[in-house]
């Protein structure tokens, strides 16, 4: 079969994801729509109190109607249900899911003013839509080289950010995305998707231990600002601990403002000018005019056959996690890894998709290095070609000069997927691309800002000042035999190993995609500061010692409860049956996620 990587053309008559779901209208509901929680009290009440409570397997659920999962906080994926059972479709679920993530989690691992990425399939016209609401560089910022900050490794208090600064602060198409896709694909009113959101932010969430560890962790920093200090500590300066319940009634009346009056409220409004004032009170040079010349970018997804009759939609450059996604699955087949065996039962196997992993690196390095090291081929275009990866893997074999693995010594973002009866998919991957909330903990009308570029300013001098900046997010729709399969999104450092990983288990090992969850994983390598070796990391317990053992590599193995400040990656997805039509919602299977259906 000839292998190729191309922009998606409609076909029509073909019948049909750091948010998933799947919905159609199978009943047209008697009354308008009404998304509000006390509609359906008893459920809301229910997945409230789940949201206390970590799994430590996947979330599963089946049905015919629709589907719904998320990587963090159920109560979301119950709410894109509703939307479903309320008429709308994939996108208004999706949506509905991934606004009330934000308000779940008090802005820190995504936010309002974050990233999102969208692949969406419509069923009506076949085809395939992404849409980029990625970060926008600053018009204003000339010299991003002396962009304050950065992430120190070596140190535990290092890994949240070394230095404060409004210059690290860049431009989030988060909400501009959410208006975007509802108005193409969106059929329930605007207002309705914000209603879970706000209820959320007017009511408050019981603060889990999880979470409470973020304002532990943050105290500090979140004391340092007035506004910030008022919204997210208590009245005698002390962080939020387990078991409070924190409201937000400052996000919850800027929520209902963009409700009425749509997403100019940010970009163009009040809250933009007092986002701007805010960011150059810490010397950023974010200027009105960078929210007002935000712009979603929606493009023809890139396309790759990775043989067995298996096709994936994803997102194209600017975006930069599609290509590494095709890039990782064409070096699988280059190196033979699969003939191999399973990786978790396997050392040869274990070794190559190590080595493949690893180079998530190279969308660190200046282009000018990748010449020098690859040629002057090594484009986006051609990485995502089986015939570089044929000529990549010899490379790799013979010794990369950059990420060498420490040799064995003796002895936020989230996700939502969302598939609907007509057959529509939207998967979405949102963050705010910094440490929970950031080392400057900016936060406007309860909406925070983040501190993206504090670790970025090498890419970003790469860029014209206002310019798209490339994210890693990879999300997708995999298509078997020409139709859809199953829509997928993913979410944390290690998202790259994560997606990886639970692609193949799903294309060659028949998993399905709860199967492909639960399997063990490997983690985003940990860097020694000094030689820069890489050690991989591994959940305790979930691979033989022979298979870590026998790679030759040094290796960690890490408390599961450890695993998300340590690398790992989340993959969430819901299949649909080529021949039943019967759904299949999977969740992440280490955190307080979960998969609805009906």
């Amino acid at each position: 079969m000839k292998h190729e990587l191309t922009r998606a053309k409609p076909r029509a008559l073909l019948v049909l994801p750091c948010l998933l779901a799947l919905q159609g209208c199978y009943d047209t509901p008697a009354q308008p729509p009404d998304l509000s929680p006390g509609n359906w009290a008893d459920d809301y009440d229910r997945f409230m109190a789940a949201q206390l409570v970590d799994r430590t397997e996947a979330g599963v659920a089946t049905g015919e109607r629709g589907a719904v999962t998320v990587a963090y906080n159920g109560l979301a994926a119950r709410a894109g249900l509703e939307a479903l059972k309320q008429g709308g479709g994939a996108i208004d679920a999706a949506l509905t899911a991934a606004l009330a993530q934000v308000a779940l989690t008090a802005g820190a691992p995504i936010s309002y003013f974050g990233i999102m990425s969208l692949v969406y399939y419509d069923a009506g016209t076949d085809s395939v839509h992404t849409m980029n609401a990625e970060w926008n560089t600053v018009l204003g910022e000339d010299d991003p080289l002396t962009i304050p900050g950065g992430i120190d490794m070596s140190s535990p208090d290092g890994m949240y950010g070394t230095e404060v600064g409004g210059r690290t602060a860049l431009v989030g198409g988060f909400m501009k995305g959410v208006g975007a896709a509802h108005e193409r694909f969106g059929r329930l009113p605007w207002a309705e998707i914000f209603k879970p959101a706000i209820h959320v932010a007017e009511n408050g969430f019981p603060v889990s231990e999880k979470v409470a560890g973020y304002w532990t962790l943050r105290a500090p920093d979140l004391a340092r600002l007035p506004e910030t200090h008022a919204t997210f500590l208590k009245d005698d300066g002390s962080p939020y601990m387990e078991g409070d319940v924190f409201a937000q009634p400052a996000l919850a009346a800027t929520l209902r403002a963009v409700a009425e009056q749509g997403t100019d409220y940010m970009y163009r409004g009040p809250w933009a000018e007092k986002a701007v004032a805010a960011v150059q009170a810490d010397g950023g040079r974010m200027a009105v005019e960078d929210l007002a010349a935000y712009e979603v970018l929606w493009q023809e997804p890139l396309v790759a056959e990775l043989g067995g009759g298996y096709t994936v939609y994803t997102n194209p450059p600017p975006n930069a996690g599609g290509v590494a996604l095709i890039e990782a699955q064409r070096l699988a087949t280059a190196s033979g890894l699969v003939d191999d065996g399973h990786w978790t039962e396997s050392a040869d196997a274990l070794r190559k998709a190590l080595d493949i992993t690893r180079n998530f690196m190279l969308d660190f390095l200046p282009p000018e290095t990748l010449t020098a090291l690859f040629g002057p081929d090594f484009t986006p275009e051609q990485r995502a070609t089986p015939e570089h990866a044929e000529a990549f893997w010899a490379i790799m074999e013979a010794g990369l000069p950059f990420g060498m693995w420490a040799p064995a010594t003796p002895g936020h973002s989230d996700d939502v997927v969302a598939i609907d009866a007509d057959g529509n998919i939207a998967a979405i991957t949102h963050s705010i691309n910094a440490v929970l909330w950031g080392k400057t903990a900016i936060v406007v009308d309860g909406i925070t800002i983040g501190d993206p570029a504090s670790f970025q300013q090498q890419q970003i001098a790469r860029l014209e000042p206002g310019a798209r900046l490339p994210a890693p997010t990879e999300t997708g729709i995999l298509f078997h035999d020409g139709r859809p399969l199953l829509g997928f999104a993913s979410m944390g450092s290690g998202l790259h190993h994560r997606t990886f990983q639970a692609l193949l288990g799903v294309m060659h090992f028949g998993q399905t995609v709860d199967e492909a969850i639960n399997t063990p994983d490997f983690f985003y390598p940990n860097t020694d500061p000094v030689t820069f070796q890489l050690t991989f990391r591994v959940p305790a317990g979930g691979f033989p010692r022979e298979v870590l053992d026998g790679t030759g590599y040094a290796y960690e193995e890490l408390d599961p409860w450890e695993a998300r400040l340590a690398g790992e990656g989340l993959w969430v997805a819901v299949s649909r049956d080529p021949e039943t039509g019967e759904l299949r919602a999977a969740s992440h299977n280490r955190n307080n996620s979960a998969a609805v259906a009906w």
